[in-house]
């Protein structure tokens, strides 16, 4: 499942967040301006993430600081849930992505 945050590009930049998730929940993260991998574990509509290795790439300080924000906001998540192509992960903070249908 290919899905892209549900949100607008930094400022001065064309990219945004992505998960490339896998069926065994293996997670390729294109975040801002970092990337790497991680872990879901999904069970129901409950949803463990772990972050993996994630590359630093020289980042200018807002777009590292939005993607740890993003790593945290994920590993606090413990529900989801899908309503068409929407994919909502609910936590502390809610993150909404979009699935890649094409």
């Amino acid at each position: 499942m290919e899905m892209t945050l549900d949100a607008l590009p930094q400022p001065g930049s064309k990219r945004v967040p992505d998960l490339d998730i896998g069926d065994n929940g293996e997670t390729v993260l294109e975040l801002w301006c970092k990337g790497g991998k991680g872990q879901f574990s999904v069970a129901g509509n409950s949803i463990i993430f772990i972050a993996g290795k994630i590359e630093d790439r020289n980042c200018p300080a807002a777009r590292a600081q939005a993607d740890d924000e993003l790593i945290a906001a994920l590993g606090a998540a413990t529900n989801w849930k899908r309503q068409g192509d929407l994919i909502t992960f609910i936590g502390p903070k809610t993150l909404r992505f979009r699935l890649n249908t094409n």
